[in-house]
């Protein structure tokens, strides 16, 4: 299920924590989604998986690709195929911007967040850089060094 996040007004529908595991992420934007009725209904009951979700840009429009959004427990025949592509709402200015960046070597638009502002789903997309394996063993052991850090401050 959806879980409200703290005084923003936004409700959390999914998160890509492996997206920070696995890229560094550079830069930030938020977007719309071109959804189905049925892909809506079925995002309120937090049926939702962006683990192998990417960004890409073809022909000037942004699309996410390879998001999972389970098939909706009413839905008819009419339900939505799970896997298909959607339409990212970027303008025109953000997508020129963003085209060139993705097209370098090593970069990629990867979700990081899905959620309802306002009552309209949004995502929000990161522009990262794969880590590699002696990047990602330090990141863990400065987390572990911050959770001793936070855990002996907390004792005192």
């Amino acid at each position: 299920m959806a879980r409200k996040s703290e005084g923003t007004g936004q409700k959390i529908i999914a998160k890509n924590r492996r997206a920070f595991h696995e890229f560094e992420i550079l830069d930030r934007w938020e977007a719309g989604l071109v959804l189905q009725g049925t892909e809506v209904k079925a995002l309120r009951e937090g049926r939702c998986n962006l683990g192998d979700a990417y960004g890409e840009i073809t022909d000037g429009e942004a699309w996410l690709c390879k998001m999972h959004i389970g098939p909706y427990e009413q839905g008819n025949r009419e339900n939505h195929e799970p896997f298909r592509r959607r339409k990212l709402l970027l303008t025109r200015r953000e997508i020129r911007k963003v085209q060139p960046r993705i097209e370098e070597k090593g970069l990629t638009l990867v979700p990081l967040a899905l959620y309802f502002k306002r009552g309209l789903v949004k995502v929000e997309l990161g522009l990262g850089r794969g880590k590699k394996l002696h990047d990602k063993r330090d990141a863990k052991a400065r987390q572990d060094v911050a959770r001793r850090i936070a855990k002996e401050v907390g004792r005192r």
